[in-house]
């Protein structure tokens, strides 16, 4: 090596006593910089065939893209779309009977829960435990938050069983809707 170039093989720059790059000096930057590029292409040529062949490969050791658990999957999924609330009040869907009673379990059934209003529907088989439900309900309320955490939800409404479709007759007038549409 000249005395103008360091230790790592870059020449040194032209400066006030000394002499400016050699033709070897010269050699050696474009050399390297040639071998840097040639090393860029093939990495990315590399990544190529290994997009071809289906990604990445696991070594031995573990990484991101190993295999994971069931129910480590589904949490990290739970987590990562922020589905944390609808997932805990399906689980109230499923406990329902040990949170309030086998009883009134028996008799009525939470349908759904609407994220956005933090509203529990629930619907009875009975007016009279629709009744019973509705005043149960500030209980109910307080129970459920006290599982799910504050402000899970803020209110339960309460369904009466839901009738049959009235239809009388085989034949129906279009847009009718049903023997009580002549009135109003």
């Amino acid at each position: 090596m000249s005395e103008n170039t360091p230790a790592d093989g870059t020449p040194a720059a032209a400066g006030p006593g000394r002499e400016a790059p050699s033709g070897v000096d010269l050699a050696r930057v474009a050399l390297r910089a040639a071998r840097e590029q040639a090393r860029a292409r093939g990495d990315a040529v590399r990544q190529r065939k290994q997009a071809r062949r289906g990604g990445l490969r696991s070594g031995a050791r573990a990484d991101g893209r190993d295999p994971m658990a069931l129910g480590s999957a589904i949490n990290r999924l739970i987590t990562e779309r922020g589905w944390e609330a609808p997932a805990a009040v399906g689980g109230v869907m499923g406990r329902w009977p040990q949170i309030v009673g086998e009883d009134v379990a028996k008799h009525c059934v939470p349908e759904r829960y609407d994220e956005d209003e933090r509203v529990l529907v629930v619907r009875c088989d009975s007016t009279a435990w629709a009744t019973n439900l509705r005043l149960l309900a500030p209980t109910l309320v307080a129970r459920l938050n006290e599982d799910l955490g504050h402000g899970a939800v803020r209110q339960i409404k309460v369904l009466g069983p839901g009738g049959p479709a009235r239809r009388y007759g085989p034949l129906r007038a279009p847009g009718s809707t049903g023997p009580g549409d002549t009135y109003g």
